[in-house]
């Protein structure tokens, strides 16, 4: 058992990608309770802030190891970043 880990820290130094994807999820959570707090005030909002937060969840799976999902990720977060932009100026 303690081989096993040895092999675990040294193909992931510090264990980043795990870090990394409990980041995410963290972000995902974050947003979802946002989504329900605001679903319970308006309904639009709430629903667009929960589709984001199931965006995020998904963006967190990825593999980063791809230049072209490190683009789909950029992207993602400037569209989330936009949205969250027009629901509080329309609140």
């Amino acid at each position: 058992m303690t081989a096993e880990r040895d092999d675990i820290e040294d193909a992931d130094p510090g264990l980043a990608r795990v870090r990394t994807s409990l980041a995410w999820t963290r972000t995902a959570l974050s947003f979802a309770a946002v989504g329900g707090v605001t679903l319970k005030k308006d309904i639009v909002p709430g629903l667009l802030i929960l589709a984001t937060a199931l965006v995020i969840w998904r963006l967190g799976r990825l593999d980063y190891h791809h230049p072209a999902r490190l683009r789909l990720v950029t992207v993602a977060i400037v569209a989330v970043s936009a949205v969250a932009l027009v629901v509080a100026l329309t609140q």
